[in-house]
């Protein structure tokens, strides 16, 4: 953003850029003027080894799910990567918690709140209590499995809602059951099945 900012102060637009082209694309609308080159090289060699340090970091945290057996199993599921399987086993730390998978979209903050009052009772947004890292990495893993996760009944099951409710309360949604079946995979020690839903109570 720096170097986006910089640049358009001259009248310079990067544009839409892929990773690897981007270095380049500086390059190019800085040659020749001294003044920009001398600014933007610090900030391009900074941007360098910022992405050298995350993809050690992303190295690392795909070795620590790989090597855990419960992070494998989840990884099982659509959308769940390995920061989100890592997420999700250390909030819920044991899933026996739990007396019902069904308690785990409340306890994350993803249910909708009640208000009642005499003759009123009105639902309003979800409660958002709980771990709110847990409840991003749930609503991410929901967004990715509804715009690129592979075919399976539960996006097939969150396409339905998206038509009926809208996208975002479909993302809610899929949210939570998301956590809910997560956490009914680790209890049984069971892989995501893609063709068929899980029979169990309180999901």
């Amino acid at each position: 953003m720096s170097l986006r900012g910089l640049l358009q102060n001259f009248g310079l637009k990067i544009g839409a850029m892929s990773r690897g082209r981007y270095d380049m694309r500086v390059r190019e609308l800085v040659e020749g003027n001294a003044m920009l080159e001398a600014a933007t090289t610090p900030l391009l060699k900074s941007r360098a080894a910022l992405r050298q340090e995350l993809a050690n970091l992303e190295r690392e945290v795909r070795g620590l799910a790989k090597n855990d057996p419960v992070c494998r199993l989840l990884m099982t599921m659509p959308g769940i990567g390995a920061v989100i399987a890592l997420t999700f086993k250390s909030a819920v730390d044991d899933p026996s918690r739990f007396r019902s998978s069904k308690r785990v979209g409340a306890w994350v903050g993803l249910t909708p709140s009640r208000h009642q009052s005499g003759e009123r009772d009105i639902i309003d947004g979800i409660t958002k209590a709980g771990d709110v890292n847990l409840r991003r990495a749930l609503c991410q893993a929901a967004t990715v499995m509804l715009h690129r996760g592979r075919p399976s009944w539960l996006r097939t099951w969150a396409a339905h809602v998206a038509k009926r409710r809208g996208n975002k309360r479909a993302m809610v949604a899929l949210a939570r059951r998301i956590g809910v079946i997560l956490h009914r995979m680790w209890r049984d020690g069971n892989e995501f099945n893609h063709a068929t839903p899980p029979i169990v109570g309180g999901i």
